[in-house]
């Protein structure tokens, strides 16, 4: 679970980030990366409708070292719009990431995800 970004700021709905999953992914089923409201803990709710990217339904494409980049902001990074869940300027807001049938590098420490970084 994430609330700041990698140098220790809140994650503030107005700004763009991105987060990179490393390759392999310890999840033998599938990965999420989900967006809730910071006051009311519920998925976020914007236009875009959807507060998730999905390994197995979004079938989200992979970089070529296998992986993965997620972006949030306010609005879609040019040709990005498939990997990016919105945000609303002027809220709070904390992901979730999940791994369904977690590997052993999830438990024993030998893979870590990548900060959340602003990007400008």
């Amino acid at each position: 679970m994430g609330y700041r970004d990698g140098s220790g700021a809140y994650l503030d709905g107005g700004k763009s980030y991105k987060m990179t999953i490393p390759s392999p992914v310890p999840a033998a089923l599938f990965w999420s990366v989900t967006v809730y409201d910071v006051e009311t803990r519920r998925l976020i709710q914007t236009g875009q409708g959807r507060a998730a990217v999905r390994s197995h339904l979004d079938e989200p494409q992979a970089n070529p070292n296998g992986s993965y980049d997620i972006y949030f902001g306010p609005s879609a990074p040019e040709g990005l719009a498939g990997i990016w869940i919105q945000t609303k300027p002027g809220e709070g807001w904390w992901t979730a990431m999940r791994l369904y049938g977690p590997g052993a590098p999830a438990f024993d420490g030998t893979w870590k995800l990548g900060d959340i970084v602003e990007v400008l």
